[in-house]
């Protein structure tokens, strides 16, 4: 990864922080995307603790809006020159509720995160990589863009769509040199996964994080240095023939819903 540019979405904490610090210390260089500005000067910080001379690009804006995706991606280009690799990690739960229940303005905003921004990202990094004749994208799908989850319409509905765009992506733009691939994190103890499990138990969030670890087949919950790793592999290059996957990181967990 020594020299190869990377974009990262959702940067400023959770999986995207753990990824950029993971390949901080292998000598990327990181373009680093967040609507939140204040964690992501912290997120720098960190990653000069990391390595003092990593070259880093900060880049203040929400992924629901194309023109601030447009210029990211611009950004990108005339700081590094290219770009070699792209995680599009940026991201929400949204909240928990029943299907018929659920807030409109709600579902909308996760729609226009976790999918269109997913979509933005890929419709102008896609170009740079083409003229390239190279690149490598990790979309952030989840298991539940594999699989149902009670509650989380709106959730599960734009995290499938990322799936199937990374399908289509593989299928249209490999001839490109283009891989692109998604991940399906379980649940992995980030800050949106304790906030989901203030929802599922407000007055104790902890027996909530308990009581689903029993379920997994590891016991436990993952823990973002274990998704980083295998983000790193897929935009190495390492990895020169992975593409168009949905690759689930949950412990095998996965595997038995619906039979337990």
């Amino acid at each position: 990864m020594k020299n190869k540019v990377i974009i990262i979405t959702g940067a400023a904490m959770g999986l995207g922080l753990a990824t950029a610090e993971y390949l901080a210390a292998k000598g990327a260089k990181l373009s680093l995307v967040d609507y939140n500005g204040e964690a992501l000067q912290d997120a720098v910080k960190k990653l000069k603790d990391i390595n003092a001379d990593v070259e880093l690009l900060t880049i203040e804006a929400d992924v629901s809006n194309e023109e601030a995706v447009k210029n990211y991606v611009e950004k990108t280009v005339e700081t590094f020159g290219r770009i070699d690799g792209f995680y599009n990690n940026a991201g929400i739960e949204g909240k928990q509720a029943p299907m018929t229940e659920y807030d409109l303005a709600v579902f909308k905003k996760v729609i226009d995160i976790n999918l269109m921004g997913v979509y933005y990202g890929m419709r102008y990094v896609i170009p740079v990589m083409q003229k390239q004749q190279y690149g490598k994208i990790v979309n952030v799908a989840s298991v539940g863009g594999i699989r149902g989850v009670q509650n989380q319409t709106a959730y599960v509905a734009s995290k499938h769509a990322v799936s199937g765009m990374t399908k289509n992506a593989g299928l249209e733009y490999g001839q490109d040199g283009i891989l692109t691939n998604a991940i399906a994190p379980g649940a992995i103890l980030t800050p949106m996964v304790e906030e989901a499990f203030k929802q599922v138990n407000p007055d104790d969030p902890k027996a909530a994080e308990t009581e689903y670890a029993k379920r997994n087949p590891t016991r436990r919950l993952g823990v973002p240095k274990e998704v980083a790793t295998v983000v790193s592999f897929l935009l190495s290059e390492e990895n020169g023939y992975v593409s168009g996957q949905t690759i689930a990181i949950d412990g095998g967990e996965s595997n038995i819903y619906g039979n337990s």
